[in-house]
Formats: C-alpha cells, sequence, structure tokens
C-alpha cells in the first residue's frame, strides 16, 4: 500500500466517523426529541478518532518536513567545508 493510499483511507475513515456521528446524533434528535448519553459518546469517540487521524498526520508530516530541512542543511554545510579544505591543499 502506498503512502498516499494509505492517507486516502485514512481521510475517508475520519470524515465517515464524523458523518455517522452527526447522522446519528440527528436521528436521535428527531425520533425521540433528545440525544442520549450513548449517542454522545459515539459521536465524542468518532471526533477523537477524526481528530487523532488529522493530527497525527499533520504533526508527521511537518516533523518529518523539518527533518528533511536540517538533514538537507547540514549535507549542503558539510559538503561546502569539504570543498572549500580540499580547495586549498
Amino acid at each position: 500500500m502506498t503512502r498516499s493510499t494509505k492517507d486516502y483511507y485514512q481521510y475517508i475513515s475520519a470524515v465517515a466517523m464524523i458523518l455517522s456521528g452527526i447522522i446519528l446524533s440527528f436521528i436521535s434528535f428527531f425520533v425521540k426529541g433528545d440525544v442520549t448519553n450513548g449517542v454522545l459518546w459515539y459521536t465524542a469517540q468518532a471526533l477523537t478518532f477524526a481528530g487523532g487521524i488529522f493530527g497525527i498526520s499533520l504533526y508527521f508530516r511537518t516533523n518529518l518536513g523539518e527533518f528533511k530541512s536540517d538533514i538537507k542543511q547540514f549535507i549542503n554545510t558539510q559538503m561546502k567545508q569539504y570543498e572549500k579544505e580540499h580547495r586549498n591543499h
């Protein structure tokens, strides 16, 4: 499974959870006239799951980008220093 496919499935499942929580809340409200504790719990879990998917994905993407940038900068600095030292010899 490629990275983009995995991300696609994660986002689809997160959006599906959010929609299922919202739909279940509306159905509960219109059928009973009240949103029961179980429905509120499920909706909260769906929102927590979706927030976790979006948050973790964004966190790792940001940190991985920073790490790549730091490594690239370090390698460029080392290469310049190496070229400078060997140019003088």
